[in-house]
């Protein structure tokens, strides 16, 4: 039985990620975004931060989180922004461990909630996530700014 770690991302990790960084954003990639991207993920006084899998010591999938206050809270929160696992590794429960990890932490930190977007049409991400979260009915609106 094959063996998966879960913890932060690191440094060297950087080579490994990339691809998978670049297939969770379709292939597009914004050199400067990406790069500022990865020095966030790796500072530990920056409020976003991403922890990773690994299968038999191999990068299997990541997910990214930022961590910021909120109205009607005392306690932070938890948005996790990017949950991505290896193509050739889907329907193993990687995804399902690093978000749990990520509740495991949220515990730990008295967190008062995590919440994340997903697309609708993503049924995989859907049938996750349905037995993990509570679904809410909010559409989302975004305001370009630039």
């Amino acid at each position: 039985m094959s063996k998966l770690e879960i913890r932060p991302l690191e440094q060297n990790d950087f080579p490994a990620w990339l691809p998978f960084w670049d297939d969770n954003n379709l292939g597009v990639r914004n050199e400067e975004v990406t790069t500022e991207t990865w020095s966030r993920l790796i500072d530990p006084d920056y409020p976003v931060h991403g922890l990773c899998a690994l299968k038999d010591g191999t990068l299997a999938g990541f997910v990214h989180y930022v961590i910021h206050p909120t109205t009607g809270s005392i306690a932070p929160i938890c948005y996790m922004q990017d949950v991505y696992t290896d193509p050739a590794l889907r329907r193993q429960g990687i995804a399902k461990a690093l978000i749990e990890e990520l509740a495991k932490i949220g515990r730990q930190e008295k967190w008062g909630r995590i919440y994340w977007l997903a697309e609708t049409g993503n049924e995989a991400a859907q049938t996750l996530y349905k037995n993990i979260g509570v679904k809410l009915d909010f559409t989302l609106h975004v305001m370009p700014l630039n």
